[in-house]
Formats: structure tokens, sequence, C-alpha cells
């Protein structure tokens, strides 16, 4: 196999006027043909995790740093032009996604934009209302980015709709970009961007006791219909499967939209595992550059996580970061609406699952994620009551 990462050009591009051919083209438009070189090679990151995992509020914690360009979900964009493509065979399309934005180079949205229809903004993009760099000055005078705090969508939503090319130079100034997604099911798919010698990319493994992610799946369900249906068409068909319900249950709508939303976790569990796997074992381009982060963890431990967490991505925690990780995870609020971040008690939403999801569930959820529990320090229950018993611990020291 050829590797580009130890590929010698035999020719050097020709210098123009101080300016350098960017390594990387994906455009017509000449102005990226060449760019000033920057002083030094920026940090990269990806969040690498699933639906129903903590992301969002993870993501919150780098989309507040004032020294970050961050961006939530770009790869949605492809999910919902290309369905109903089902979630392995759109991984190499989210790839080059990601290759372009790393680049600051945005156009790659205009691929995904509807026929006739108008040019991407900045508003256009998935997420926008929420993401402190388009809702802040230069681009919006409604919120500044070094002061940290949530971003009332309402607000956000009246900001003036800027070009890609405003939000691209925005992209540029920072020395962070972090991308938070969960439409990447395995770490291998990002092998070709970790080993070209341009990008500095580091992974951020985030991950959660997956029957906590399927109940909040299943909370969440019809709001993941599409994409349910879009990994669901992923799975193996000729692997046999453990009976949802009990075979004497009268099924119903509610039933199909659980199976779906449980059945999809064989797939994000099987990813999930040649993700450890390679990380137990990691090639070279791999060494260093992953860090693995239970969200049990981080709900438990905020600051010493969040340090950690900016410590393997050259970030620094200060004390306004570390209060809104602490704050945002030991609030009175009990609201289980998705994919809305807001201060809660993070420690007993973890352990929800325990009393809300019935015991078939439960196996089933465990015969498709034994693997990756078993590294992951989540413990296995052998009954009903063992799980509802919540003065009994199910983590253990993961393996990794």
């Amino acid at each position: 196999m050829l590797n580009l990462a130890n590929y010698k050009w035999t020719k050097e591009p020709q210098q123009c006027n101080q300016m350098r051919s960017t390594p990387y083209q994906s455009r017509s438009d000449i102005r990226f043909l060449y760019r000033p070189s920057l002083a030094k090679k920026r940090q990269l990151v990806y969040v690498l995790t699933t639906w129903r995992s903590g992301s969002s509020f993870f993501g919150e914690l780098f989309n507040q740093n004032p020294e970050v360009f961050f961006l939530y979900e770009p790869m949605w964009h492809i999910w919902q032009k290309l369905y109903p493509g089902d979630a392995v065979s759109l991984q190499g399309a989210a790839r080059d996604m990601l290759s372009s934005l790393y680049r600051c180079d945005l156009s790659v949205f205009q691929l995904y934009n509807s026929p006739g229809g108008k040019n991407f903004t900045s508003l256009g993009l998935f997420g926008a209302t929420l993401n402190k760099v388009i809702c802040s000055y230069p681009l919006c005078s409604a919120y500044r980015k070094d002061v940290v705090g949530m971003v009332d969508d309402k607000v956000c939503k009246k900001c003036p709709p800027q070009s890609l090319r405003l939000l691209e130079e925005e992209c540029l100034k920072y020395n962070t970009v972090v991308i938070k997604g969960v439409r990447i099911l395995d770490v291998n798919v990002l092998a070709p961007l970790m080993e070209d010698p341009s990008l500095d990319l580091k992974v951020i493994h985030l991950v959660r006791d997956p029957r906590a992610v399927a109940n909040s799946r299943i909370k969440s369900r019809h709001g993941l219909i599409r994409e349910n249906l879009q990994v669901v068409r992923s799975r193996d068909p000729k692997l046999r499967r453990i009976p949802f319900v009990d075979p004497n249950h009268k099924a119903n709508k509610k039933d199909g939209s659980d199976y779906h939303s449980i059945g999809a976790m064989e797939v994000i569990c099987d990813r999930t595992s040649r993700t450890l796997r390679t990380a137990l074992n990691p090639p070279s381009w791999l060494k260093g550059k992953y860090m693995a982060v239970r969200y049990e963890d981080l709900v438990d431990n905020p600051i010493k996580t969040l340090r950690l967490v900016y410590r393997f991505v050259n970030l620094t925690a200060n004390h306004d970061i570390e209060s809104f990780a602490m704050n945002m995870t030991s609030g009175t609020s009990s609201s289980s609406k998705p994919f809305i971040v807001s201060a809660r008690n993070a420690t007993q939403a973890a352990s929800a699952w325990r009393t809300l999801l019935s015991i078939q569930q439960i196996k089933q959820v465990e015969d498709y994620c034994h693997h990756s529990m078993a590294l992951l320090g989540y413990e296995r229950v052998r009954t009903a009551g063992e799980a509802k018993d919540l003065s009994k611990s199910l983590l253990t020291v993961p393996k990794l």
C-alpha cells in the first residue's frame, strides 16, 4: 500500500511573492491556491463519539474556549443530502469533508446544498445558532468569544448571515480547530488524515455506557428516526440476533421505534470495538494522538477531566471554563429533553438507564456491546434487581 505520509515529492512547488501553495486543493477558487505560511502548525482535534453520549456538553467545553474555532456536527449535511444512504457507505464522504474543513475550506458545504438553493451562509451550518464564533464579534455583535457563557439561539438567529468566505477568514485566525461529530464510526476511517504531514490531527474518543446511550436514544427516538435507519441499514444481515422483546409481547409502533434505537447499537458498538482494538495496539499514525474519555468520569470529576483533555490538545483551562464545566454538571434541572445542553445533575442522568430499561433491553445491548464494555470498564448485570441497585457501581478501571 502506498503510504502518502512518507512519499517524497521530486519537485517543489514554485514560490510566488513568498506565498506558498497549500498542500491540498479542493476548490477552483484561485484565492485558495496561495496563502501566507502560518507561524506554526495548528492543532486540529476531532471528537469521535456517537449519538446520545453527552457530546453536546463535551463540545461546549471547546465551543466556549476563546482560543478554539469549533464546528458542531458538520457531516449532518452529508447524511441529509445523501439519505437514505447507509452509515458505512457515507464514511468516505465524511472524511473528505473533514479534510476540507481542517484547512478552513468551507466551500465543501455547497456540495450538499439543495439544487437551485441559495448560497450557504454562516447561519446555514448545522448548529450555527449555538456556535460561539458565528454568534460573536466580528461576525455578529450579540456575543464576545472571550466571555464564557451559553449562546441563546433565539438571539443568534437575529445575527446577520455572513458569507462562508468571511467564516473561513475567521477560521484561519485560530491555532486550534475542533470538530465534534457522531458520523465517523471508526477511528480507522481517519487514518489518511492523521498520516497527512500537513495536518496535526488528534482524536478524543468520548464514550459512554452503551446501555445509557440506548436509553437516551429511545427517549429521543423521534429526533433520530432517519439516523437510526441509516445506521441499522449498515448491519450485517448474516448475523443471528436475539429477540428484542418477549415473544409473547404484542408489538406496537413504539416497539418498532425502540427496535431501531437499540438495533443501531449493534453497528455502533461493532465500530467502537474496532476503534478500541486499534487504540490498544496503535499503529504509528495513532500513537500519541488518541485519548479516550468516559462520560461518566467527566461528570463525576469535570475539572480534573477537563484539565486532562485540554492538556492533551495543548490548551489551558482557565477559571471561567472550569466553573462552566462544574456548573453544567451539577445543576438542579431534571430536564430530559434531547439535543439541549443545560445545567443538570449529570451523575444522576448517567445512571437513569438502570431503572428505565427493561431487562430484555439491557441484555440485548450487552449482547451487542460486551466487547467494548469490557475494554471500557462497564460491568454487565445478571438480573433486573442488580441493575436497579444504584448503590452498586457498574464502573471498573478501563483497559485503555
